[in-house]
Formats: C-alpha cells, structure tokens, sequence
C-alpha cells in the first residue's frame, strides 16, 4: 500500500510531495558524542562542510541535532543544545562569500519545544522529535503554533535507559498504538494531518529481533495514513549481522536495510552515506514504485 500523494510546502517555497519518491534525510549531528560521527562536525566551520558535502551527494532533507541520542547519552542542558543547533541553521540559510545560501529542507532533531522555536525561527522547515512529543508538554502545542510539519517517532524511556525497555506483548501493535495516540492528540492540538509523518523508532527500546521484525512488517504503519521515516543507518543491528564494530563500516548493510525500507514502504530514510543511499533510493525507487 503506497502513500496518496500529498505534499509538505515549507518555508521559502520548498516543498516534498509523498508518494513519488523516497526521500533522503542527510544526519548531521553537531555533538561531541554520537554513535557514529561524534565529534567530526560540532564546530560551526565542519558543520557547513558537512552540510554542503551531504547536498551535493543528493540529500533530500538536512536533520541536524545537538542532542545525541545514543544509548547512554547524557542529557545537555537547554542553552548549550540552542548553541550547537541554531548558529549552524542560521550559518546555512544566510550563505557566505564561499557559500550560497542552502535551500534544502532542513528538519531539526529535538525533544525540547524552545529549540524547535529557535531552529524555525532561524529557517528549519520541520521538527523532529525522537520522544513523538511525549517528553515536552510544550512542544505540539508549538509545532501547531508554528504551522510546521513533525515527524513523531516512538521510544520508550530515554536514551540512559531504553535498551532495558524491550519487553512487548504486541510490538507492532503496541507501536502503532503509540503513534496513533500521539497523531491524535497532534489533530486535537491543532496541527494538520497533512503535517505529519512517522518513525517506528528503529533502535530505540528494540532488540535485534525487533528492528527486523519492523522492518519485514513497516507496510502495517501504513494505516496510519502518514509518510514513514526509517532510520536504520549504521545501527548496531547492522553491526551485528555483518560482525562489524565499527558503525562507519556498515554502508553496505546500510544499504540493503534501506532497500528493504522502500520495499515495504518507507518514504524517507535517515542516513549518514547520503552518495550511496541516493544510488540505493534511485534503484529501489525504480523497482517499487515504477519511477
């Protein structure tokens, strides 16, 4: 079951139509600490780099975080999440004698409702919130202020404490049901149906066992009559179907995952090898959806 086709019209007359492609989502986490990369991009100058070498490589949408998230991450505070985040989000939409101003979509990777402010104020497009707007009250109530798109992922627990919360009776039964809840208190809030999407939240509270099993079964979320991000890239599962510790060496498990994403419907895929993936969602694309 394919996406209706619909589109997001962002700022500055970007727009994303669902349904006509997969997109691809360029991370750029501008920590000292993620699982993958951090520390390669948390200061303003190789932040631009990154961004400008993940648009030329062909990503579709710009995620850029301050917040790591990986298991057993610690929490920052407020002031030094907006200064990690906004000076780059300014940075790239103002352009420099170097640089033009970058066009592309930028969504921001944030649980907290004041960077969301912030990072729109300063030219994001969308809010990506890995808590599905759970851990603050405030922030659907702003995403609806704003009139911006989200994307709701599901977790349990936070980043210190997740990986200890992976028992389901139902896994995905129990997934949609949380976002199904939270898509429902988005409308009560205000904010349109056409403005979301969703994230099953691969890696997040799940085993091994589940982040398969989301993705065999990813085409069920489409009830829920939104776009679907998956976010796969370089995950430890990868890691240990290849007997490969190092993230950065799993491109080509990557791949196949992302592959099988679009197979069962993904819209937008979340990855760091953004020239390989553009390959891979061009391929698929061609295969799945006949474009």
């Amino acid at each position: 079951m394919q996406l209706m086709e619909s589109t997001w019209r962002l700022q500055g007359g970007r727009s994303l139509t669902w349904g006509q492609q997969t997109y691809v989502m360029g991370v750029l986490n501008v920590t000292p600490d993620s699982f993958s990369d951090g520390g390669q991009f948390n200061d303003l100058t190789a932040a631009i780099a990154q961004a400008q070498y993940l648009v030329e490589s062909g990503a579709d949408i710009l995620d850029i975080g301050g917040q790591s998230t990986r298991p057993q991450a610690d929490i920052i505070s407020l002031s030094e999440e907006l200064d990690r985040v906004i000076p780059v989000i300014e940075a790239l939409r103002a352009g420099s004698s170097e640089l033009p101003p970058l066009s592309v979509p930028i969504s921001v990777d944030t649980t907290r409702s004041d960077v969301a402010r912030a990072a729109i104020a300063a030219g994001a497009d969308i809010v990506n919130d890995i808590s599905g707007g759970t851990y603050d009250p405030d922030m659907l109530p702003t995403v609806a202020e704003l009139g911006v798109p989200v994307i709701l992922m599901h977790l349990r627990g936070t980043p210190k404490t997740m990986q200890q919360l992976t028992n389901y009776e139902d896994l995905i039964g129990e997934i949609k049901a949380f976002l199904q809840q939270q898509i429902e208190r988005s409308l009560s809030l205000g904010i349109a149906k056409a403005h979301i999407a969703i994230d099953p939240g691969i890696g997040f509270a799940k085993t091994y066992d589940q982040n398969l099993e989301i993705l065999r079964r990813l085409q069920e979320f489409r009830t829920l009559d939104c776009p679907i991000l998956v976010g796969a890239s370089r995950k430890s599962f990868i890691g240990h179907i290849l007997n490969q510790p190092d993230p950065k060496q799993r491109v080509w498990g990557t791949a196949a995952a992302c592959c099988a994403a679009i197979a069962n419907s993904a819209d937008i895929v979340r990855v760091h090898d953004v020239k390989e993936m553009r390959d891979v969602c061009r391929v698929a694309d061609a295969i799945y959806r006949g474009r």
